[in-house]
């Protein structure tokens, strides 16, 4: 029987082998660890990427959005008990970073098609103590349209992209630059670049991506200790930084992005064209975007066919996972919104199902995985 794994991160990075060696080797017989080259050309490409002025490698994606927000509160722009709303569908770590600096999240239902923020939601959600926006480009999928960017500019709101998941992602309308590319679609832009995102470094990594100088400039001395210069710290600061030998792992990985996007997408496609089956439903495709399908997340009708369907796949020799089986405000951690009433998001965390997308998976694969599904009685 053949197996179909749902990750298996030795694989993905074998093509690169020789590549990704070759860098190690550079970083660790130059001898400079930490603010290298690598990071500096790093940081400049992912700017170029994201068509933006400014970037800033640090420790990791969370981190980048805390350093955001710490940021924006050194610079007067956002303080204590500010809100900012965030969709509820999500990672946790959308939430934790709001949290971590002593704002509160306030959590929008997502849309049923794209499992993003659903700009529709939002205005009911605005009050006064409502200063920004964080809308997360859930899975690949640009969260971006022209109702958030005219509520953003309505109300003076700031946009923070949560652009873990993005990387390299075309929305179809343009952001509050001009530029459609997801990261610089907002004031700032956060990227993570763990193991298993289309980028992902051989460790943690992340990045902030900005047009404001100020705010680049604040959050690179936060993430080092506070420090403008040597010995002279004007915040009270953190260990945030990227090293040396990450920075050269992303720049060889950097250069493929636009081949594993176009494999993605035909992997995604695959399986869009080829899934029938009654109780499953597969993800939206959005007109004039370029989706980066840093998953591939169907949903599962019925009660308690969601574990059955897994079950039955992991017998075909199909791996899956769920991506989010928890949703924050059912977290022990946010014990405080228990009590929301997120009925879409409540019923997308019960249903949803991820299926294999990561490198080696091929759209051979993927016919022959949805032929498996379309053969499943539930």
């Amino acid at each position: 029987m053949k197996n179909y794994p749902f990750l298996d991160l030795a694989r993905s990075n074998a093509p690169l082998i020789d590549e990704l060696k070759a860098a190690a080797c550079e970083v660790i017989e130059g001898g400079r660890y930490l603010h290298g080259k690598h990071t500096a050309l790093l940081e400049q490409e992912l700017a170029d990427l994201c068509q933006v002025k400014y970037c800033v490698a640090v420790s990791n994606g969370l981190d980048a959005l805390r350093l955001i927000i710490r940021a924006y509160r050194e610079m007067g722009m956002l303080q204590a008990d500010d809100k900012v709303i965030v969709p509820a569908n999500t990672y946790v770590a959308s939430v934790l970073a709001v949290s971590d600096n002593g704002l509160v999240p306030t959590l929008c239902e997502p849309r049923e098609d794209t499992m993003n923020l659903d700009a529709n939601c939002i205005e009911s959600l605005l009050s006064p103590s409502v200063r920004a926006i964080m809308p997360v480009h859930l899975y690949g999928t640009p969260c971006c349209d022209e109702k958030l960017l005219q509520l953003a500019r309505h109300y003076n709101l700031l946009v923070i992209e949560d652009n873990a998941q993005a990387i390299g992602a075309v929305s179809s309308v343009p952001g509050l630059n001009g530029t459609k590319v997801t990261g610089g679609l907002g004031h700032v832009g956060a990227l993570s670049f763990y193991p298993t995102k289309n980028l992902g470094a051989l460790g943690d990594a992340g990045a902030v991506v900005t047009n404001d100088e100020r705010l680049a400039t604040t959050v690179r001395a936060i993430a080092n200790y506070g420090s403008d210069r040597r010995y002279h710290n004007i915040f009270l600061g953190l260990n945030c930084r990227i090293d040396e030998l990450q920075a050269a792992m992303l720049r060889v990985k950097l250069r493929h992005l636009a081949q594993e996007t176009e494999r993605r997408n035909a992997v995604a496609r695959a399986y869009s064209q080829h899934i029938a089956h009654p109780q499953v439903s597969t993800p939206a495709w959005i007109e004039g975007t370029t989706q980066v399908w840093h998953q591939y997340v169907i949903r599962v009708k019925g009660d308690g066919a969601r574990d059955r369907f897994r079950e039955l796949l992991q017998q075909q020799g199909v791996g899956t996972d769920i991506h989010y089986a928890t949703p924050p405000h059912l977290q022990p951690c946010y014990r405080q919104f228990k009590s929301y009433k997120l009925p879409i998001t409540t019923a997308m965390a019960n249903e949803v199902v991820s299926l294999p997308i990561a490198h080696p998976i091929t759209p051979d694969d993927a016919q022959e995985i949805a032929h498996i599904i379309n053969g499943i009685n539930l």
